[in-house]
């Protein structure tokens, strides 16, 4: 559905459901309507002109992610704790593996901190070729952005109100508000930074992924056959280690 969404940007929900069915989806209009809104997907009143032949960084449809550490993606997700006082939490993905690199949770995102969470993401993970985001202050910070491609990570900027040009990120996001968020009361910043981050794990390691031939995306998990016992808890071992 992102995907279609991403080639075909004036197209609504019908009709992208009538292109899932062509291709042998057995779905209705209204499954993709839930779909589409919990991928926060809109049809814009006006969409910007573009050139076809030149690339146009902040467009999925120009760069899509071959490989591991090629494409990553951030973008933020808000909620509050009892009584009123917002968080939000700050989602790092690998657009290609599908994997959630990181849910840091915090009252407020100065661009300092968000440099830092990448730092120790790049020493960890690599640094990725492009990152892709909206143009939020935090993201257009002349300090992320002076600093970036010293790195050699060119920065990807979406269209203003094209939420669908960050497909992968918007589909994430919907997947953390309705797995977990909307069914949970965080009475501290604590608690939520804790079981925010044990679901980031279960997603990695454990929670099927339909693009994934129902595996996880954490490479750790990968698996060669589907066992027919239960998929076992975080940090079993049963597992048959396998590339993807």
């Amino acid at each position: 559905m992102v995907e279609l969404a991403c080639m075909y940007g004036r197209y609504g929900y019908r009709r992208i459901a009538a292109l899932l069915r062509w291709e042998g989806w057995k779905v209705n209009h209204k499954r993709v309507e839930r779909l589409w809104r919990e991928a926060g997907l809109k049809v814009p009143q006006k969409q910007p002109k573009k050139r076809r032949l030149w690339f146009n960084d902040g467009s999925c449809i120009r760069l899509r992610a071959e490989r591991p550490n090629h494409v990553w993606s951030y973008d933020f997700v808000a909620d509050i704790t009892t009584g009123g006082r917002p968080f939000r939490i700050l989602t790092v993905i690998d657009e290609f593996t599908h994997e959630c690199l990181a849910l840091p949770v915090a009252r407020k995102f100065p661009a300092h901190d968000i440099q830092g969470i990448l730092a120790e993401l790049f020493v960890e993970k690599g640094v990725p070729e492009h990152i892709r985001s909206d143009n939020g202050p935090e993201f257009v910070a002349k300090e992320i952005k002076d600093w970036l491609p010293k790195l050699g990570v060119k920065t990807l900027y979406i269209e203003p109100g094209s939420p669908w040009e960050n497909g992968y990120n918007e589909s994430f996001n919907g997947k953390l508000r309705y797995d977990l968020l909307d069914g949970e009361i965080f009475d501290t910043l604590l608690e939520a930074k804790m079981i925010v981050e044990r679901w980031r794990k279960e997603y990695n390691t454990r929670r099927p992924h339909s693009s994934l031939g129902q595996l996880p995306p954490a490479p750790e998990a990968w698996i060669l056959e589907p066992k027919t016992r239960p998929m076992p808890l975080m940090g079993s071992t049963n597992w048959a280690y396998g590339v993807r």
